[in-house]
């Protein structure tokens, strides 16, 4: 896995400075070599499968709710009144800290909400969210939880092919 990271890496040194040659090969290995020796990333427990179907829906939700969401903030820019906004609490059922962060982000990506705090032991998500002047638009919020949630548990986390990794032990 650490030379796909080398690589990628040294990728990314060579695009940043805008053209190929030796000397940018050299010193994006060079850069690329203290990164990985010297700030190491943890590794991430991997507990369930990846499913393939279930991975494309949940990727074209994402971006049929981008769009959507784009629209909606767009009109909600020329509505002659402000909108209503607050901050939202949202109880989600993942099971991996790794799920977590990734509704994380699906969710500050998506348009009109972002989050603001996480408890990650009761697995709460607070989001300030621009539009929740009506029922509907609530309902719509917490639908719109419920459907990346769902497709989140069919494409990571299937309860049959979920396999909590191993507990690590304090050494204090």
């Amino acid at each position: 896995m650490r030379l796909w990271v080398i690589c990628w890496l040294v990728l990314v040194w060579v695009l940043l400075w805008g053209n190929l040659s030796a000397a940018n090969l050299l010193s994006g290995l060079a850069v690329a070599l203290l990164i990985t020796v010297l700030l190491p990333l943890p590794a991430v427990p991997v507990e369930g499968k990846v499913h393939l179907l279930s991975l494309i829906r949940l990727l074209l939700t994402v971006a049929y709710r981008l769009v959507l969401s784009s629209v909606q903030v767009a009109l909600l820019a020329v509505k002659p009144r402000p909108p209503l906004s607050a901050v939202l609490r949202a109880q989600l059922s993942v099971k991996s800290d790794l799920v977590l962060a990734l509704a994380v982000n699906i969710f500050n990506l998506i348009p009109g909400s972002i989050v603001l705090e996480i408890d990650q032991t009761r697995r709460l998500l607070y989001m300030h969210v621009i539009d929740v002047g009506s029922d509907r638009a609530l309902s719509a919020f917490y639908h719109q939880v419920a459907v990346v949630e769902r497709l989140l548990v069919a494409t990571f986390e299937r309860q049959e092919d979920w396999r909590p990794a191993a507990a690590e032990e304090d050494d204090a």
